[in-house]
């Protein structure tokens, strides 16, 4: 399972946990501005925007996680398993096969406006990447300074959402999961006044009561409704170490530590990666399960008009700094 958020200060962040449990070698992956994209229905694309993210790179392919591009759109595709439901190919439209999305639309759109048009000429299809990778149900948040968007492909269609907290996790299906925020209006950052009766001297007994009934479970929907508390209430400077350091806080709060989500016997869920595009700089920020000192990467650093990508593997060992 996995959670997705975006935040605004003088910049534009967005970025996601990867929660499983176990990686396929994921890497930090650089695609060039003249790396030859083969879409399986649309044809070849030589010539596009750039884009960094976390992929993982099969026969030369990225099949990317989450990315942003050079103009700073950026899209996160997470896990939508028991309601995703593909479209079959139609003559009439864009057909876009679900691993390729995330490509699709950041080789080509540089704004979330651009990113809308798009997504009226398509089609999303289950068309796999290979055997041994099958159709992954998915569902994606992409997103720029301007706002959000939602796409889910149910068994009724494709369904595009206006995405106003930034947020994405898994199931329920995305519309459920905004109106599920009215249960909690009551929530707030300040301490709670009773309302409870005028005759009862009650009185807070520790900081941090007006979040009382913020849910602290590893469910899809309870991660939903913390981690919007928790961006919707943040705060921070302005400066990009300030506002990277807020983002992975606002992540922190639905970490996922091993042994406490159980897939299988003995077999455990964790946060395998979190990361943070930084739209303004090109720098992809990451941190993973047992390296929480922040990485980053920087697309600009690096020949953008190439034809080859460009791969980091994730530090992945934690990293202490002894001060004496």
């Amino acid at each position: 399972m996995c959670t997705a958020a975006t935040y605004q200060t003088r910049g534009f962040y967005m970025g996601r946990t990867l929660d499983y449990e176990f990686s396929y070698g994921d890497e930090i992956t650089i695609t060039p501005r003249n790396y030859p994209f083969h879409f399986r229905h649309m044809g070849d694309v030589i010539s596009h925007y750039a884009m960094i993210g976390t992929a993982h790179v099969a026969g030369d392919y990225p099949l990317y996680y989450d990315a942003m591009n050079e103009k700073g759109l950026c899209m996160a595709g997470l896990n939508f398993v028991g309601n995703a439901v593909f479209q079959e190919l139609s003559d009439s439209r864009d057909n876009v096969a679900q691993f390729e999305f995330i490509p699709w639309i950041l080789s080509q759109a540089a704004s979330l406006a651009e990113a809308r048009e798009l997504l009226t000429r398509m089609s999303l299809t289950g068309t796999s990447f290979s055997p041994e990778l099958p159709t992954a149900q998915l569902h994606w948040m992409i997103a720029d300074k301007t706002g959000a968007l939602t796409v889910e492909c149910m068994a009724d269609g494709m369904h595009i959402y206006e995405n106003p907290v930034g947020v994405l996790t898994n199931n329920p299906p995305f519309d459920k999961q905004l109106f599920h925020l009215n249960d909690f209006m009551h929530l707030s950052a300040k301490q709670p006044e009773n309302h409870f009766s005028p005759d009862l001297n009650l009185q807070t007994y520790s900081r941090g009561m007006g979040a009382l009934g913020l849910p602290g479970d590893l469910s899809s929907a309870s991660r939903f409704v913390r981690v919007a508390f928790t961006k919707m209430n943040s705060r921070s400077g302005d400066s990009e170490s300030e506002s990277v350091s807020q983002f992975f806080h606002i992540l922190g709060s639905v970490d996922q530590p091993r042994g406490c989500c159980e897939v299988a016997e003995g077999n455990y869920e964790i946060t395998l990666y979190t990361s943070c595009c930084s739209a303004d700089t090109g720098i992809y920020y990451y941190t993973t399960y047992e390296n929480h000192q922040i990485s980053g990467v920087d697309m600009y650093r690096e020949n953008l008009d190439s034809d080859t990508l460009i791969r980091y593997p994730m530090l992945s060992n934690e990293q202490i700094h002894m001060q004496n």
